[in-house]
């Protein structure tokens, strides 16, 4: 139970984190962490396969779509 808390607790600083954060790429890294905790969180809830398609889709395809987009653009907000 304390484990669980533990990654709802990092999940919120993450996703709080993500939305701080000016630099988009740690900005992006940030919400990849929201994406894996709540993967985790959903196989602790006994949902196996909605947690390989949270980390596959939300960890790993969305991440890689939104480093390749920033990388064609501007990194920085100005």
């Amino acid at each position: 139970m304390i484990f669980v808390f533990f990654l709802i607790l990092l999940m919120l600083i993450a996703a709080i984190a993500a939305s701080i954060f000016r630099d988009l790429i740690s900005a992006v890294i940030a919400a990849a962490l929201v994406s894996l905790v709540a993967a985790i969180l959903f196989y602790l809830l006994q949902a196996p396969d909605v947690a390989m398609a949270e980390a596959a889709i939300g960890a790993a395809l969305t991440t890689a779509i939104f480093i390749i987009a920033i990388r064609r653009t501007k990194r920085y907000e100005e």
